[in-house]
């Protein structure tokens, strides 16, 4: 029997398999941030490409890959987990593991019996021709949606050349590098195409933007002029990119309403240890920048608590901020030392007890926080993007301002925009009644 030729790059327990005359079913999961969410949704349609078959993660598949994080200790843990949980929903699939945890520790998953496959994030690209030559794709698969045509993520930018303290991305993704504004174009012209009501353009410095020229905003406006996208999403800013003039774009109800602004911290001496190159008040001036011209705005932010060094005081000021502040949503990350990083051997190391401590308030504030923003539109009719529908009958969508909307409505709504009124606050968002279809 003739063998396939070894795997390229493989754990030290390589399995290398024969060609099979099958239709490959392929899980492919996602931890981390949107930009590795829009990789894992392309790698998705190249296997489809290629004649394999997309089924969601959970179900049996001849190859499960997740594509993982490795922003904290937590998220590395999670991977792993993820990959024996995999092998033993299926023993016989093939296992792979590719993204910033590979990049960042490849040996750390070497370590493990139930992977097979690890693929850096530079070689990603190469992975459904590698899988489905190895096994033995053949022929055309329909594909199992599961959600991809409603939102769709579109990547256009990667890497980071800023070195915050405590941040590894630099290290696993590099330095930024700009896609061109056509293939960018291109893509979201072939999601829409594909059905897909509305876009996330994506990037690890999405606002550093620069391309023969072009930024962010001429990015923007181009994909406004040249699109029929439906809903344009920005993943993230940083606060020194929210201009005025930028925020001039958003006068296109195209463009949705809400602004992701890493803040890390709301005091100044953590800022600089963080190395985060603004302050507090260059913080709170582009929030009022967004609220001046767009009132029903949702700001949302993350927050590290217990970086090297934080004392109660520091810690109360970032609290006092993002109380007077008002965000729609705060992540709330417990510090996590990254090797390599400059915050991993700076002295005063948060001890785990009050690392957790602190999170559990800023966790309460932002439970608050997400309530006050919601319960300012009660009362008002909304259009609601519908993504998906429980095993209860309940559908769930979000609004431009990224509101989440319950509703139980017997007509089929996956990836209708319906207008909604939004009558009261219901588990992590509203509960709302239709007015209307767009269709």
């Amino acid at each position: 029997m003739e063998t396939a030729s070894p795997c390229i790059i493989c754990c030290n327990r390589a399995l290398c398999y024969n060609a099979l005359a099958m239709r490959i079913r392929v899980a492919i999961e996602t931890l981390g941030c949107k930009l590795n969410q829009a990789e894992s949704e392309t790698l998705a349609r190249q296997f489809i490409a290629v004649g394999c078959e997309v089924v969601p993660p959970g179900e049996k598949a001849d190859v499960y890959i997740l594509n993982t994080c490795t922003v904290t200790h937590i998220a590395d843990r999670k991977s792993r987990h993820l990959l024996r949980m995999a092998k033993r929903l299926n023993p016989a699939a093939l296992t792979v593991a590719t993204g910033c945890y590979a990049n960042r520790s490849d040996t750390e998953l070497w370590g493990m019996a139930d992977l097979e496959l690890i693929v850096r994030n530079e070689d990603k690209d190469s992975l459904p021709e590698i899988i489905a030559q190895r096994l033995g794709a053949a022929g055309s698969a329909e594909r199992n949606d599961s959600g991809l045509r409603t939102r769709a993520f579109i990547k256009a930018q990667d890497g980071c050349n800023r070195r915050c303290a405590y941040c590894i991305v630099p290290l696993v993704r590099g330095r930024e590098k700009s896609l061109p504004a056509d293939e960018v174009i291109n893509e979201i012209n072939a999601r829409v195409t594909d059905g897909y009501k509305e876009v996330v353009l994506t990037g690890t410095e999405i606002g550093s933007y620069s391309f023969d020229g072009l930024n962010i905003k001429g990015l923007l406006g181009r994909v406004l002029d040249e699109t029929d996208i439906e809903r344009l999403r920005v993943s993230s800013l940083q606060p020194y990119e929210i201009t005025p003039e930028l925020l001039s774009l958003w006068k296109n109800p195209r463009l949705c309403p809400h602004f992701h602004i890493s803040l890390q911290s709301g005091s100044d001496s953590m800022l600089t240890r963080m190395k985060r190159g603004y302050t507090a008040a260059s913080y709170e001036k582009a929030i009022r920048f967004i609220r001046e011209s767009l009132p029903e705005a949702a700001v949302t932010t993350d927050i590290i608590v217990g970086f090297p060094g934080e004392t109660d005081a520091e810690c109360h000021e970032s609290w006092d901020f993002c109380r007077r502040t008002g965000f729609a949503r705060i992540h709330v990350f417990p510090y996590s030392a990254r090797p390599g990083t400059a915050a991993a051997v700076m002295p005063g190391q948060v001890k785990a007890q009050v690392k957790k401590e602190r999170a559990g308030a800023m966790l309460a504030l932002a439970k608050e926080s997400a309530g006050l923003f919601r319960s300012r539109f009660l009362g008002q009719t909304m259009p609601v993007l519908w993504e998906q529908k429980s095993n209860a009958g309940i559908w769930g969508g979000y609004t431009s301002n990224y509101i989440r909307v319950y509703t139980r409505d017997e007509t089929d709504l996956i990836n209708i925009i319906s207008e909604t009124s939004l009558l009261k606050i219901y588990k992590d968002g509203v509960w709302g009644e239709l007015v209307g279809h767009k269709e």
